[in-house]
């Protein structure tokens, strides 16, 4: 649609699992997986007179996303009962927080549709349990068809949610905020972010109005979004299907819908002409969340360096350029075992990163890089380098001993010196080696000398092969050039 007729606004609500290894309210263990209704207990089954118990260690985790966004922590906030009724909800109600949320505030820059950074200003972080999960297809031959069933390992997970205020203009930008979100939820270890896994889910809410109007439209939403591929492929028909019925003077209905894959379409799940009646009351068996001062600073002062600031420091102390250090930010592990091999031969950081950027990622997966799975120890990439860099063996060499130290850890000068590929600087054999190969191609030395450089690159490549890969390219382009430039 013509971006001069209408105006998109997006907001967007993420639920972020949050890493703990037991439930919000209970001892039982937060598993995925698992054989259904295993790991329940009377607090997450919803037993009448079964007391809830706060998980310290949620509310840290959710304290490090707050204060990773820059939110304002609140001191004092409140677990409130959110009151409706589904098969997956055992108890009635979900702890949630509602008009005392732990935080509020905070920002998430993206890349603007100008390119620019541009901030997405949060509403809020709060905290709450996952209900459990509806099987509506499921693999069983004796259960009969047109029956759903209930899984309740999921109930009570703790989860953090982040709202956004309605600030995104795309589905690009909606895309690029998921991305950034996603690794800041992973760099700090507030949430594995595994949209595949439930670990991050997200609703979007979409409307459109005039351009240049200030009045919000119809607002939309589109529920459980399991990957953020999905996100933006929603969004994108979701508000073309808008446009074309604002164009044709009809109305956007207030509704939610769903997005299916396979069509890339949203449909209907359920009109919301009015806001549902959740009845929130403060929960009675939990008492106010007291954040002191001291739980505070504990938390951010262990909140590790962030991946915008630390990829500004690789850039501006190593001379990396901003891309390249963008991508070697794109997951903790992967920055962390970058700085320990610049740590162990400093002289050469691009060089390093080059390695990185090239050979590693290339054999690396998602997950390698999430949990910094790399195919060599830091240690090797950086001996590696230094070999290179004092004259050792070559660069081509160093790409033949690559995959060798990949598939079985050695040492890196000790496979130099097994393969017998110490680089030849001796110049007396190299200076035979360039004399014979430009004796035997007179044709080629008169058309370098004619006027066509590119003959030089070809006498290099016979003088490395005849003397298997070893010689010094350095001392190779000298003689070459001492004798073809006479």
């Amino acid at each position: 649609m013509p971006s001069q007729e209408f105006e998109t606004v997006i907001g967007l609500e993420v639920h972020a699992q949050l890493k703990t290894r037991t439930k919000a309210f209970c001892a039982c263990p937060v598993v995925f997986g698992a054989s259904a209704n295993t790991a329940v207990c009377p607090v997450c089954l919803g037993y009448p007179g079964a007391l809830p118990v706060l998980n310290r260690e949620m509310v840290s985790l959710a304290l490090r996303l707050a204060f990773a966004t820059r939110c304002e922590v609140h001191e004092t906030s409140v677990f409130a009962r959110k009151n409706y009724f589904y098969p997956d909800l055992p108890k009635g109600y979900q702890i949630s927080q509602y008009d005392r949320p732990l935080a509020t505030g905070g920002v998430v820059e993206v890349r603007g549709e100008d390119g620019a950074p541009r901030a997405i200003r949060l509403n809020r972080i709060h905290l709450e349990e996952d209900a459990g999960k509806s099987m509506h297809e499921v693999p069983w031959d004796d259960v009969p068809t047109g029956v759903s069933l209930v899984d309740l390992n999921r109930a009570g997970t703790p989860l953090a949610e982040i709202v956004t205020e309605p600030d995104l203009r795309s589905p690009e930008e909606a895309y690029d905020f998921l991305v950034r979100l996603r690794r800041l939820v992973r760099w700090v270890g507030a949430s594995d972010g595994n949209m595949e896994e439930g670990s991050l889910r997200c609703d979007a809410n979409v409307s459109l109005r005039p351009a240049g109007a200030d009045t919000l439209g119809t607002k939309v939403e589109i529920k459980n979004l399991n990957s953020i591929a999905h996100v933006k492929k929603a969004l994108e028909h979701e508000i073309a299907r808008q446009a074309e019925a604002l164009r044709r003077g009809g109305e956007v209905v207030q509704e939610t819908r769903l997005f299916d894959p396979g069509s890339g379409a949203t449909r209907p799940m359920r009109s919301k002409e009015e806001a549902m009646d959740y009845r929130y009351f403060p929960d009675p068996d939990l008492g106010p969340l007291v954040v002191d001062a001291r739980w505070s600073a504990e938390v951010a002062a262990a909140l590790p360096e962030l991946p915008e600031p630390r990829a500004a420091r690789f850039a501006s102390a190593l001379g990396l350029p901003p891309s390249d250090a963008a991508t070697l930010c794109a997951t903790r592990p992967l920055a962390d075992a970058f700085e320990v091999a610049v740590a162990l031969h400093p002289s050469n950081a691009k060089g390093i990163a080059n390695w990185f950027l090239g050979d590693l990622l290339a054999r690396m997966t998602d997950a390698d890089r999430q949990e910094g799975r790399l195919p060599v120890a830091p240690a090797a990439v950086a001996r590696l380098v230094a070999r290179i860099d004092d004259g050792t063996i070559s660069g081509k060499i160093a790409k033949e001993l690559f995959p060798l130290l990949c598939e079985d850890g050695a040492d890196v000068d000790a496979l130099i010196r097994e393969k017998g590929l110490v680089q030849v600087t001796d110049e007396s054999p190299i200076r035979a080696a360039v004399d014979a190969v430009i004796a035997a191609n007179p044709v080629q030395a008169a058309a370098y000398r004619g006027g066509k450089p590119a003959a030089f690159g070809w006498f290099v490549g016979q003088v490395m092969k005849a003397t298997g890969g070893k010689a010094s390219p350095a001392l190779v382009n000298r003689l070459l050039r001492e004798i073809l430039d006479a």
